[in-house]
């Protein structure tokens, strides 16, 4: 199972930052209009107009336009890219209780972008945040907890945050409460419950649970065993380029478990998680090009992905490179590590 937490990038979206109508009500006219205006102008490309319209409001101390204000700094939109102009406009907004501008001033201390990296104070404005209610500020403290950055580690609290914010319908955090239960960290162990969770995040796309679902059903944990329904499961994270799931969609394939057997089928996930760096995959790829299986058969190329496969720390990739080596003249073994040494990972 993959047991990486989910981690959020930046809120892009202006329209994220509008106030409820009761709070935006007690805006002078003049100021809705602008940052109507900005919004209306975002949302269609013209980042320059969005700050004219912005500048004035933030510099009169309107924490919605401070905030995104931020983010066209921090994107560089409409304005040379500037973290640290963005941080600071993220502080003013955040120093005046405007949840997202918290949430991104605690990524920004995260990730030490515009700021020194600091994990204490991303900790602090997440939970500013996140005690608002903001889900994914709940669930980036929730992260912070879990892997001890910014206090000591508290897997528990970082559970009940994952909570506050899968019950939101946040996808990422409804993964992560999965994982956890699955784990049995900051919680019982309850592979039913970690199942009901994924399955949320699942239907909502989340590639990560699709495919730590796909290993429930194949396992029969938490859940009947169901080879298909782990198949078809696969088959959606492997589809949106989750690589352990284009792998165990690509063994399915070459071993014909609940879908026709097809090494055509299997040599093409192969590939893409290959692509992206999975030493099974690669090590797998190899053999079916050493053997002419589902592909051209190809000594160069089963010994490339070989090659990289056994660099990557796959003990029978090391052995079935030397075999394969062995029947390949020089001048092809050149070839081949020559490819090797410059392969880079898909993107």
């Amino acid at each position: 199972m993959s047991r990486s937490i989910t981690r959020f990038p930046y809120l892009r979206r202006m329209a994220a930052a509008l106030i409820s109508a009761a709070a935006l009500a007690l805006v002078p006219a003049s100021a809705r209009a602008g940052f109507e205006d900005a919004v209306a102008a975002h949302a269609r490309g013209d980042y320059a107009a969005a700050l004219k319209e912005l500048q004035p409001l933030a510099d009169q101390g309107d924490a919605r336009a401070q905030h995104n204000l931020g983010v066209l700094h921090g994107e560089g939109k409409g304005v040379a890219r500037d973290r640290d102009a963005a941080a600071e406009w993220y502080r003013k907004a955040a120093e005046q209780g405007f949840a997202q501008a918290q949430n991104d001033l605690g990524l920004a201390y995260q990730h030490g972008q515009g700021v020194a990296q600091d994990y204490d104070e991303a900790a602090k404005w997440y939970r500013l945040a996140a005690e608002q209610g903001l889900a994914i500020a709940q669930h980036n403290l929730g992260i912070l907890l879990v892997e001890g950055k910014g206090a000591a580690a508290d897997a528990a609290e970082g559970a009940e945050w994952f909570r506050k914010a899968a019950e939101q319908g946040l996808a990422q955090s409804q993964n992560n409460l999965g994982l956890l239960f699955a784990l049995g960290r900051g919680v019982a162990r309850d592979d039913a419950a970690a199942v009901a969770w994924f399955l949320k995040a699942a239907a909502q796309g989340d590639a990560k649970a699709q495919f730590s679902l796909a290993r429930h059903y194949e396992q029969g944990r938490g859940v009947a065993r169901d080879d298909a329904e782990a198949a078809a499961w696969y088959r959606k994270a492997a589809e949106q380029g989750h690589g352990e799931a284009q792998n165990n969609l690509g063994v399915m394939y070459a071993t014909g478990r609940s879908v026709a057997r097809d090494l055509g089928e299997a040599a093409k996930w192969f590939r893409m998680a290959a692509g992206q760096g999975y030493p099974m995959a690669q090590h797998s790829l190899g053999i079916l090009y050493a053997q002419g299986r589902g592909v051209p058969q190809d000594d160069v190329a089963a010994l490339l992905w070989l090659d990289l496969a056994a660099a990557l720390g796959n003990p029978f990739a090391a052995k079935d490179r030397d075999i394969v080596a062995r029947r390949m003249t020089a001048e092809r073994i050149a070839e081949a590590e020559k490819q090797a040494r410059a392969w880079r990972p898909d993107k």
